[in-house]
């Protein structure tokens, strides 16, 4: 059995089977990117600011929370495995 492609195949190298180089597709997706990037409404800096310090105070309070129900875990585990 003859397992060769006939030729004009995908594979003959052809630059018609090519697809689109990829700098074009590289162009297009930098401006779809840059096209939806001026869709963003960007925060104010008060807004930021204040919103960042939201999530560091709930990140830190989770945190304590998390470290007080361990210390609490740990203290009953100690008190049953002596």
């Amino acid at each position: 059995m003859d397992t060769d492609l006939p030729s004009g195949g995908p594979s003959d190298g052809s630059p018609s089977d090519e697809p689109a180089p990829q700098s074009q597709a590289q162009l297009g997706f930098a401006a779809a990117t840059l096209a939806e990037l001026r869709k963003v409404v960007w925060p104010s800096r008060q807004q930021l600011f204040s919103e960042s310090v939201a999530v560091i105070l709930m990140v830190s309070l989770s945190a304590a929370a998390i470290a007080a129900v361990d210390r609490f875990y740990r203290w009953g585990a100690s008190q049953v495995f002596r």
